[in-house]
C-alpha cells in the first residue's frame, strides 16, 4: 500500500494532486500546527489582471497553539465575494459550467473551521480529477513522534509499504529507519506542466481551479505529464 499525507491546504496546486494520484491512501494530516501566511487558507488564480490571491479569513488569536484543524473562519461575506471573483476570472473558460455550480455551492456552505472548507475542496477536486482513493484523518489515530518518526509511526500503524514525501521531505526524512522497517520511500520532484489558460501568457503554480476550468477532463493527464507514475514508486 502506497501512502501519502499532507495537511489540508486550500484548493491546492498541481504538484499536491500529483502526490495523491500516486498513492493508494491519503491521510489528511489535520494535526499539524497552523502556519500563518501559508497556502493553508489561500491560493492563487489567474484573472485578466494577472495572478490574484483568494483568501479565507481566519481567526489569528493564539494561532501558535492551534493545529490547522482548530482554526476557525471569520464569519462574513468572504465566500460570496470569492465566488464572484472566480466567476469573473473564469466565466469564459471552456469548462466553467462543468465545475462552477458545485464549487459555488461548496464555498458558500456554512463552514465553521478552515479544515472543513479545505477538505470539502479536496474531495471536490478528487471527484473532478478522477482520483479515487480512500481518505482518512490523522485525528482518528494516535500517531506518535515528531517529523520523520511521526511519519514512520503513521506508516506502521496504517500498514504502508511505501510512503511518498514531498520534495522538502529530503530535509528531515530518516531514510534508514524506514528501510529498517521495510517501508520504501519516494521523494517527489514535481515538474510543472503547461496547459491552456485564459488571460495571456502561461502562469504556473496556481490553484487546481485554474487547470480544471481550462482543461476539464484532461486535467489529471496534464498533472501527471512528465512526472513520476505509480510504476515509479518502489
Amino acid at each position: 500500500m502506497i501512502l501519502t499525507a499532507h495537511q489540508p491546504v486550500f484548493a491546492p496546486w498541481l504538484g499536491w494532486w500529483h502526490k495523491l494520484a500516486l498513492a493508494d491512501l491519503y491521510c489528511v494530516f489535520n494535526i499539524t500546527q497552523y502556519e500563518r501566511h501559508s497556502y493553508e487558507n489561500r491560493n492563487e488564480i489567474k484573472t485578466n489582471a494577472g495572478k490574484l490571491m483568494i483568501i479565507v479569513p481566519v481567526e489569528s488569536k493564539n494561532h501558535f497553539d492551534k493545529t490547522i484543524g482548530d482554526i476557525k473562519i471569520v464569519p462574513g461575506p468572504w465566500a460570496k465575494k470569492m465566488v464572484r471573483t472566480i466567476e469573473l476570472a473564469y466565466g469564459k473558460a471552456t469548462y466553467f459550467n462543468d465545475y462552477m455550480p458545485e464549487l459555488r455551492i461548496l464555498l458558500q456552505q456554512p463552514h465553521e473551521r478552515l479544515a472543513d472548507v479545505n477538505v470539502a475542496l479536496i474531495l471536490w477536486g478528487m471527484r473532478a480529477l478522477g482520483i479515487r482513493i480512500p481518505v482518512i484523518y490523522a485525528t482518528d489515530y494516535e500517531f506518535k513522534g515528531t517529523k520523520s518518526d511521526l511519519v514512520l509511526d503513521m506508516c506502521k500503524q496504517l500498514g504502508a509499504k511505501s510512503y511518498i514525501f514531498g520534495n522538502q521531505g529530503r530535509d528531515y526524512a530518516d531514510v534508514p529507519s524506514f528501510t529498517e522497517a521495510g517501508i520504501a520511500v519516494h521523494f517527489q520532484a514535481y515538474k510543472h506542466p503547461t496547459y491552456n489558460q485564459l488571460h495571456g501568457e502561461f502562469v504556473s503554480h496556481l490553484s487546481v481551479i485554474d487547470l480544471l476550468m481550462n482543461e476539464g477532463p484532461r486535467s489529471l493527464e496534464i498533472i501527471m505529464s512528465g512526472n513520476a507514475t505509480r510504476g515509479d514508486i518502489p
